[in-house]
Parts: structure tokens; sequence; C-alpha cells
């Protein structure tokens, strides 16, 4: 049978080129044939057959045409340890994937769910379990409705913060979609993944209103005021009729989400680029302690985004470009002072937004100097101010801010505008021609305590320096805690790269255990061993969800392994 070659995945040239390029170049260019675990060849053949009938030949893909669906990430590149599919299958609709579970169901194949496949730190597109059939949803790519007035979307999987951005653009809507920091991502499988944007509904999950789900059996069900046939509140709250399931379905599989409601923010009469730096290490409890108070009192009502300087100059260079000294070393405090003198930055630098009437924000911005002076006199705080003119719709009222007027500098993810820009990072340690950059991360959940964020910090810091690296992190704060990404970007062309970055994130995740923390996403390959610190009551957690699993999924097909969740007929072989 002839080879049967991926469409383009983007409508937008710049992702479709991102996409290719990172991709394109394995370090293995073969793909080695699998078969899934307990199914036969023939069985196989017959199911891939089965496949294609309702699918068509250009939706079903096997041998060298899944080089989009290995992580372009992994570590190592050989071996049984590679996380290799069977097959990848594109279905286009709802029909068309209730079709793929029943074959699925018939030969007992594990499917893995993608969006996009744009997890990339964490696995990308590639299976927890090797020689699934990965299920590929991002042909499902309709924004099926936007509401202006009440500020929310629907959308489908394979929807990207860009095309929702360029649909509500494009309609010329009052509303700012939230992003991620790569525009390239599913809005669904971020969310799904507790990921985050910028403006104020950036939290993504904690603004989900309404959404389907298939089942294992192909039953479609409905969250919400969404289960009611023409609810006209369908998408505007989060209260449903007895149990919420909604949070079920987040890093899970228990069913495939098909449709979701998800808000927007209103397009603010103003906006406030707001950032405070200091220049010590130390001074990060100063931070954590002045950012969670503001956090907490309402002064800044949403996420503060806090990153280090070295991953910050990431973005904007190699690691040669800013220090020709040692390869085998950390950059010296020297060296980092200087950096941040040529970069007019700190050490740590935080970034948030005020958003809404343009008096308010003001009000805001004459708060958080306010505490600034009486708790971190020796930080450095600046805001830029863009706001629309009042009367702008000719009847006295407020005319609303464009995104597009906000300085790149200022604005990009933090008022809604997808882009790119934070791709560069992976390509901090290269050195060659030909090296090829990707990344990893330890991301646990750390509490908003300036003296545990401290000890945190210091405890990372000496993990990175013991093995050359120079401290790359950032940090998401909320009111009470903070996401605190520890960044390992590498060349995956180097083998003795490729074996540090994986002992520091095994030292990292020592080091956070013992402190009671755990990861909030993980890869993959740590899904196990991050579920395992779930252990009250001798992981009553786990075995909750496992009994869930086995109840909606009893032929165990959707994403077995994922976070930790195994079906009974593949949970003798898992590490519980």
């Amino acid at each position: 049978m002839a080879p049967t070659q991926p469409l383009p995945r983007y409508a937008d040239p710049l992702y479709q080129c991102a996409h290719d390029d990172t991709f394109a170049k394995p370090i293995i260019k073969g793909i080695e044939a699998v078969l899934p675990p307990g199914v036969s060849q023939l069985d196989f053949d017959e199911a891939l057959r089965e496949l294609r009938e309702p699918l068509g030949q250009d939706a079903v893909f096997t041998g060298n045409d899944l080089r989009e669906y290995v992580d372009p990430y992994e570590i190592p590149e050989s071996g049984h340890e590679r996380n290799l599919p069977s097959a990848a299958v594109c279905p286009s609709s709802v029909p068309e994937l209730q079709a793929v579970l029943k074959v699925a169901n018939k030969y007992l194949i594990p499917v893995w769910t993608i969006s996009r496949g744009k997890n990339l730190g964490y696995g990308g597109p590639a299976p927890k379990v090797r020689g699934s059939v990965v299920l590929d949803l991002h042909r499902m790519n309709r924004v099926l409705e936007v509401s202006e007035k009440f500020a929310y979307a629907v959308v489908e999987p394979g929807v990207t913060f860009g095309d929702l951005y360029t649909y509500c653009s494009e309609n010329k809507l009052k509303v700012w979609p939230s992003t991620a920091s790569l525009g390239w991502g599913s809005i669904i499988g971020n969310t799904l993944d507790r990921g985050m944007g910028f403006v104020p509904t950036g939290l993504h999950h904690e603004h989900i209103a309404g959404m389907e789900v298939v089942l294992a059996d192909g039953d479609v069900v409905r969250t919400g005021q969404f289960a009611k046939t023409d609810s006209p509140s369908a998408h505007l709250t989060k209260l449903s009729f007895g149990p919420t399931v909604d949070g079920l379905f987040l890093q899970s599989n228990l069913g495939i989400v098909t449709k979701m409601g998800i808000y927007l923010t209103p397009q603010p009469q103003a906006y406030m680029a707001c950032e405070f730096a200091m220049p010590e290490m130390n001074d990060l409890a100063t931070i954590t302690d002045l950012f969670g108070y503001l956090r907490r009192n309402g002064t800044i009502p949403y996420l503060t985004y806090v990153f280090s300087i070295g991953e910050w100059i990431s973005f904007y260079g190699r690691r040669a470009d800013w220090w020709d000294g040692s390869a085998s070393a950390a950059i010296p405090d020297w060296r980092l002072r200087e950096i941040m003198r040529e970069l007019g930055t700190g050490f740590w630098t935080a970034r948030f937004g005020l958003y809404g009437p343009k008096r308010l924000v003001e009000a805001q911005y004459a708060e958080v100097q306010a505490a600034v002076e009486r708790r971190a006199p020796t930080g450095t705080l600046k805001g830029k101010l863009y706001a629309a003119e009042i009367g702008g719709d000719g009847n006295g009222s407020d005319a609303l801010l464009q995104a597009t007027s906000v300085d790149l500098s200022h604005g990009g993810m933090f008022v809604g505008v997808p882009s790119m820009f934070s791709l560069p990072l992976i390509d901090y340690y290269n050195r060659q021609a030909d090296s090829l950059g990707a990344h990893s991360a330890y991301s646990p959940i750390v509490p908003l305590d300036g003296a545990v964020m401290l000890d945190w910090v210091r405890a990372a810091r000496a993990v990175y320096e013991r093995h050359g690296l120079d401290l790359s992190c950032d940090f998401f704060m909320h009111e009470r805690y903070a996401v605190f990404v520890c960044m390992l970007p590498f060349d995956k062309t180097d083998p003795a790269q490729r074996a540090v970055v994986d002992e520091v994130f095994n030292e990292l995740f020592k080091e956070g255990s013992r402190r009671g923390f755990a990861k909030y996403r993980s890869h993959i390959n740590h899904m196990d061993q991050n579920a395992e610190l779930f252990d009250f009551n001798n992981h009553a957690y786990r075995r909750f969800v496992e009994t869930l699993k086995d109840s909606l999924d009893e032929n165990g097909i959707l994403s077995p392994g994922k976070n930790g969740i195994w079906p009974k007929r593949l949970r003798s072989g898992a590490s519980h």
C-alpha cells in the first residue's frame, strides 16, 4: 500500500513551518514497526482495514508516516524505551471517532488521544504504552460559537489559540481569548492538562463551562447545563444538577472531550502592562510574599508570571552568545549581573496585567506602587498604561482597547495575541550547526510562602549547577500557590547533555518530593513516578479513579497509563 503523507496541519504558515521544523529532525529517522500489546499482526492488519473504511486512506498512518507521532524531544531515541505508536488515525467528526472506538474495542487496541500533539516537554504526541494507536483529533477544528455578549467560545479539539484569536479578530468580536506562550497548541488539549495563559481568563481549566465527551463505548455525554437539550445557559455556568463531573475529564483517560465551552475576557477599555524586578536571587522571598499578598487581597486579580534571568536570556540567544567561558560550568554571578544591566532586568522579574476601566486600572496600580514602597523598596516597578478614549462609539460609553495597539514588548500573550515567542528557548545549549534543541521540565506545585520558595530555588539551583547547567525557571503565581517550572533545555544530539538532563530531572524530583511537592503535570515517562506520591490511605485516590476507569472503559482502550491510571487488564504490568 502506498504511504499516506500527512496533510498540512495548520493554515497559518508560521505554525506549519515551526511544526515541520520540530518533527523533521529526529536523531533516528526510521520508525520501528511495533504492534499493540497482545494484538497479532493478522488482527492488526484487519483492524487497520476496518479503520480505513469510515475514515479514508488519508486519515490512517503507519510506518515512517508516523514521524509526527514520535516525541521530538524524547530521551533516549532508541531501544525499547521509545514510546512508539503502531499507527495513527485522524477522525474529522464524532461519528468517525465512534467508528475508531468500535474497532479499538473489538481488537483490544489501546488508543492514545491527542488534540494537536504540542504537549512538548511532556511527551508531545507520543503514547504512554508502546504500540498504541494515536487518536489525533486535530481535524476536528471548528469554532462552533463565540458569544460576544457573554464572552465565551465553544470549540473542538483541533482549534488552536491562534485559530480562535483569528476568528475573533476577523469577526471584530469584542473579546480577548486567552493564549498559552505558544499559539500553535490546542485550546482543549491545553485546558485539559491544566495549562495556563496570561489574560484574566488564563487559568483555563477554571473557565470551562459545558463539555461534550465521548466515552470508550462510543456513548456521548454532555456536562453541566450543556446536558439539557437547547439550554440557553449551556455555556454560561458551571452549575450542574447533581454531581459535577467535568473535573473527571481533566488530565484523565475516562473519556474524550470533543466540544468545550470556555470563557473569554471581555475587551477592556484599558490595560496596564506591569513589571517588577529585583536584582538578587534571595529577593525571591520578598517577591513571593509581596505578590502573594497582592493576589490574595484582590489588588492583582489575575495571574502573575515570574521568571529568572537564566530563563529570560534563553529567549534572546544561545548560551554561547551570553558567556564565552566554560561550557561545563554555570554562568558566574558576576556575568549574570552584567547581563541584567545590559537587559535592564533583575535576577527575578514579575510581569502581570491590570485590565478594565481606566480609572480602576490606575487605582489598582497605585495600590501596587504603595505596597512596593512599603514591602520591597529595593525593587523596580514599571507600568505602561494603554487605554482607548472615552466616547469612542459616539454615545458616551467607553471605547475599547485593541490588543494589536499594545506594543509587543508589553502585550503579546498578556493581551491574548498568540505567537511563538518562547520557542527559541530550546536552542539555548546548542553549540554546533547541526545541534537540535529540545527541553524537559520539572514543574511542582509550591506553597506561595517566601521562605518555602527561596528554600526550593536554592535547592534547585544547586542541582543545576552541580551538573554545569544554568538555573532556568519561571513560576505562575496564584493566590495561594505557585506552579514552579524548572526548565531543562538541551541539545538532543549530545549524548552527554541527554544524560545530564535525565539526572537533573531525577534529582529535582527527589528534592521536591522531600519537601512534599508533586508535579502539576508530567512527562509520559514520569507519570507513574508522580502518581505514586499521592499515597494517602494506600493510594485511595488512585484506587477510586481506577474503579471509575474499569466501569467506564471496560476494555481499557483509552490512553492507558495516562497520569498513572491503568485499566485492569494492563494494571499488573504497571509500577503499582
